[in-house]
């Protein structure tokens, strides 16, 4: 019994972290930005610039670099990576955009080389460039038939190439918001002004807090404040409205559609703020990020109203319909996580992860699943695992895996794409990262970098060569 109380509550502590800190200021703006993109920017724009049959140079470019600008975790890539799938990238292009930005954008390279070193860094850029776009086109290759069949479906109902100049500037400004309130720059965490609220009851609250839900840095728990609390409290708030307000909105704006908005945007800011328990009660802080998000906030109001009503309507139903069919499955998958997170122990880290062999970097691997941690909460756990011991092969072997996969991000991918194309590309990633973890891990052992080039030359001729004669049966 005392073993599925602790599963329990290693389930809601980590559904509870998750929620506070991480779903609003990421998750929210990527929902939207996935509405805009699949009920505003016109078909044939995307499939010109990610569809299958468009110049590889091209559209692997333009994934990787699109990825590399968001800061955001497996979950949060999820709405997007739908959003063009929808409107007709190709499997290998949006493949490359879902690996390429959780895994090396540049805030995660920036934070990996300041805290586990530059050569840390570089083995990243470089394995997640040559692994992503790689995966991407294997993907591709295998999935061909059913793709092609798949976008020329979207091509017949697609119509004119361009992006109007209005959807342009919503859709930045979405995206704007989405890297202001993640991005962890200087000027965004200044701060511009404090006040202090006399609560008595804030400290009470927040003992009770952090005994319901307490931080365990060891496994990455991360507690939960009595800021997040009020934030999981408004985003209930806000699913009773929505729930009316834009799962109905197909039949047109009714009085819930503004009561949702509104609260979203007034719990994107109050969510940018800094909020501190202390003795007198808190104190609330007014920093850059606050005052971006805010204005950020403000400017999509008239750009909102320069769309079409058709297009607004639109553009909220897409947004609901991705957060329906995401937002349970990342539920379950955080609690799931949660739970099986309390039962694997650090101190089996150095024993089975201490050397640089195949068995250490599948274990990497799968402590990159199923201990899985928010976008760049991976780096401190990373530096975690090499002070107990890690070798640094399957270090890096964690550091590809943990931020492409997880329980709940697999589990959205398989809605997406389907369960096939979905368990090809877990199995794929798993297989890249074990790869790069050997690889670098004999580089850091001193193995002949002729020799290093030799197998990795031998590995990818293998993983053509099969892929080859794959596709030549298949076309017999």
């Amino acid at each position: 019994m005392n073993w599925m109380l602790t599963a329990l509550q290693g389930g809601l502590d980590s559904l509870a972290s998750y929620l506070a800190a991480h779903v609003l200021l990421c998750l929210v703006p990527a929902f939207f930005i996935a509405g805009a993109l699949s009920a505003l920017v016109p078909q044939q724009a995307i499939i010109r610039f990610l569809g299958p049959d468009a110049p590889k140079w091209k559209s692997y470019s333009a994934a990787a670099g699109a990825g590399s600008l968001l800061a955001v975790c497996s979950c949060t890539i999820q709405p997007l990576f739908a959003g063009i799938y929808k409107k007709g990238a190709g499997l290998g292009p949006a493949i490359t955009f879902l690996f390429f930005a959780p895994a090396a954008n540049i805030l995660a390279l920036a934070y990996t080389g300041v805290a586990l070193g530059a050569e840390f860094a570089i083995a990243r850029i470089v394995l997640a460039l040559a692994f992503g776009i790689g995966i991407g086109m294997i993907m591709a290759l295998v999935f061909r038939e059913t793709d092609l069949a798949r976008v020329a479906d979207a091509q017949t109902f697609a119509e004119g190439g361009g992006i109007p100049g209005k959807t342009l500037l919503f859709t930045g400004a979405l995206v704007a918001l989405l890297i202001a309130g993640t991005l962890q720059l200087d000027f965004l965490k200044t701060a511009l002004l404090t006040v202090d609220l006399p609560w008595s009851a804030a400290r009470p609250i927040q003992r009770t807090l952090d005994r319901w839900v307490p931080a365990n840095p060891v496994i990455g728990a991360e507690g939960l404040s009595l800021h997040g609390a009020l934030l999981i409290a408004l985003l209930a708030t806000i699913g009773m409205f929505a729930w009316h307000g834009l799962g109905k909105i197909d039949a047109g704006f009714n009085r819930c559609t503004p009561v949702a908005l509104g609260l979203i945007m007034l719990t994107l800011v109050f969510a940018a703020l800094g909020l501190k328990v202390n003795d007198a009660g808190i104190a609330l802080t007014v920093t850059g990020r606050s005052l971006a998000v805010t204005l950020l906030g403000l400017a999509l109001l008239p750009l909102a109203n320069r769309l079409d009503e058709w297009d607004r309507q639109q553009w909220l139903w897409e947004s609901w319909r991705f957060i329906q069919q995401i937002f349970p499955l990342l539920v379950v998958g955080v609690f799931l996580v949660g739970v099986i997170r309390v039962f694997i122990q650090p101190q089996w880290i150095q024993a089975v992860a201490g050397e640089n062999t195949v068995l250490a970097n599948l274990a990497g691997v799968a402590f990159g699943v199923f201990m899985y941690f928010p976008t760049l909460v991976e780096v401190p756990i990373a530096k975690m695992f090499l002070s107990l011991g890690m070798h640094p092969g399957p270090l890096i072997a964690y550091l590809m895996a943990d931020p492409e996969l997880s329980l709940q991000s697999i589990l959205i991918t398989a809605a997406i794409i389907g369960k096939l194309r979905a368990w090809t590309y877990v199995g794929l990633v798993a297989l890249f990262s074990t790869a790069s973890g050997l690889a670098y891990g004999a580089w850091v052992d001193g193995l002949s970098p002729w020799l290093l080039a030799a197998v990795i030359g031998g590995f990818v001729a293998c993983i053509v060569g099969t892929l080859h004669w794959l596709e030549t049966r298949r076309k017999a």
